[in-house]
């Protein structure tokens, strides 16, 4: 392969036309023909350009709505004959088939036009055909074709033409063509998704996930491991959508306890706010107001939340963002956040500030995948929810009122736990944390020693688990897990139940003379 190849004729057909006539001038400055199509060749001849329309070119004119216009020989042939091939050239000259040196192309709008909720037709017209056969045409070509497919390398082909008197290099044309195949096959990768949707199928036979770099990290979960954040084209509001406001670069922690502190918060309809350490709750609380719940949070374990991460699902105001202040936060993140926050918070120049425009519907379908040596493994998200009908109590004592809401506020917050997980609340707000524990039981006792050394810290005269209500995020085996959360002073439970030894639990329960309600559905989160 030769090093440089240079660009006498260039094939322009793009659907983002951001740049296009500042790159085609540059490129008639520098002697070269361009070729171009429908929309394309009209705004650069509209901008006084010369242009020939590919139809001229090919003597062939555009037809089927435009659906054929450049799967044409003459285009195809320009694209991919071998420069210096005897037998290729001596076909493209019999032909008379021009060698094309630079192709321009972005396609058809197709990830967009589903985003806007387009229906099925106008999908399909947007499933774009000749783009994708050019790129790839060119790209297999790259020891002679620069290919651009990204409006942003518009200007480093500028730079190295200017460079090498109209030439570009064959590093850059590499790279060009890696990023072209990357384009094409999240460009696929989309459409194969939309057409698993439209059928209904969960699981596909092939399945194909892609993604568009965000933000390099400076490093992963740990500073020997290089990390990236990739967004997808299906995005909900979180962090993919995020307008960080001020403070320092995020890491790859940050972004990983943000997403788990945001879907968190997601689930509640009254104002709250949970605080995130290492993808956990420390602390979870619904109120009145933001502030209210912010201090309630907090207070559940004030001595984890230091470092962490606070989600909001309010407009974040100033009287809110001044107590979050107080304490050293690594991120805030909110759907909004007014001038008074801003202000708050400007003095904290390590802290992020986050805004997502929205908060994201912990209803709707989605899907988790996790890497496995040679594989992934898929699942649909835990979109599970209980609601009160669906309750079924299995003790002698029923929960009164207050009890039934804080064990249906203790269980959604249950499924965004690490399991074993074992949370106490009591008044809409987390009083004990237990999770990631080998036994359900070792669960149970740490949220209850976390919640009375809060308790102990704060001056009060018993913990917050006196009183309070706990859930689990799967049945308690044995009935030693409940005895533990009863020792602690809970009077109400909720539990998905199914054990073999439910009868058992269900005695002690009786015994100790507290309420429980099963659920029939767990929240795993492993």
């Amino acid at each position: 392969m030769s090093d440089l190849s240079y660009v006498c004729r260039a094939l322009i057909s793009v659907s983002d036309k951001t740049g296009l006539i500042d790159f085609a001038r540059f490129l008639e400055g520098q002697g070269v023909e361009i070729l171009s199509t429908g929309g394309s060749a009209k705004a650069i001849r509209d901008a006084g350009i010369k242009v020939t329309e590919v139809a001229d070119y090919t003597g062939f004119p555009e037809m089927l709505d435009g659906r054929v216009k450049t799967l044409h020989p003459k285009v195809h042939g320009g694209l991919l004959g071998i420069r210096g091939n005897a037998e290729h050239e001596e076909a493209m000259k019999s032909h008379g088939i021009d060698p094309i040196d630079l192709l321009v192309v972005n396609l058809y709008p197709f990830e967009a036009t589903v985003a806007k909720g387009a229906g099925y037709d106008e999908c399909v017209e947007n499933i774009d055909i000749g783009g994708p056969a050019m790129i790839r045409a060119a790209s297999k070509n790259h020891a002679a074709v620069t290919v651009v497919v990204d409006v942003e390398d518009y200007a480093v082909v500028k730079a190295e033409m200017e460079a090498n008197k109209g030439a570009t290099t064959l590093a850059l044309r590499k790279r060009l063509a890696a990023t072209a195949y990357a384009r094409t096959g999240a460009y696929d990768a989309a459409i194969s998704q939309w057409f698993a949707r439209e059928l209904g199928e969960v699981f596909p036979r092939r399945v194909v996930v892609a993604g568009e770099l965000k933000q390099s990290l400076r490093y992963g979960e740990n500073p020997h491991q290089a990390a990236a954040f990739y967004v997808t084209g299906q995005q909900r509001p979180g962090v993919a959508t995020a307008r960080q406001l001020q403070g320092k670069e995020l890491s790859y922690n940050n972004l990983n306890d943000t997403d788990a502190a945001y879907e968190l918060v997601a689930e509640f309809e009254q104002p709250a706010v949970a605080i995130i350490k290492h993808a956990n709750p420390c602390g979870v609380a619904v109120g009145a107001d933001i502030k209210s719940a912010y201090l309630n949070a907090l207070a559940t374990d004030p001595v984890s939340a230091y470092g962490g991460i606070v989600a909001i699902n309010r407009r974040l105001d100033g009287a809110t963002a001044e107590e979050i202040a107080k304490l050293f936060t690594e991120v805030v993140i909110a759907p909004e956040a007014d001038e008074a926050a801003v202000a708050a918070f400007a003095a904290k120049k390590n802290l992020r500030l986050l805004v997502t425009g929205g908060m994201p519907d912990p209803a709707a379908p989605g899907m988790t995948l996790r890497p496995v040596a040679g594989g992934y493994l898929f699942q649909t998200k835990d979109n599970g929810r209980i609601a009160l009908p669906e309750l079924k109590v299995v003790t002698k004592r029923s929960p009164s009122e207050q009890e039934l809401k804080d064990l249906l506020f203790a269980f959604r917050v249950c499924k965004h736990v690490k399991s074993n997980a074992i949370i106490y609340v009591k008044n809409g707000t987390t009083v004990g944390i237990g999770a990631g524990q080998m036994s359900r039981v070792d669960s149970s006792r740490i949220a209850a020693w976390k919640s009375q050394e809060a308790a102990t810290a704060a001056g009060l005269a018993q913990p917050g688990t006196i009183g309070s209500v706990v859930a689990s995020d799967a049945y308690f085996p044995f009935a030693d897990g409940l005895l533990a959360a009863a020792a602690a002073g809970a009077t109400a439970v909720i539990q998905p139940g199914g054990s073999i030894r439910d009868a058992e639990v269900i005695a002690a329960a009786d015994e100790k003379g507290l309420a429980m309600v099963f659920t029939g559905m767990r929240h795993f989160r492993h």
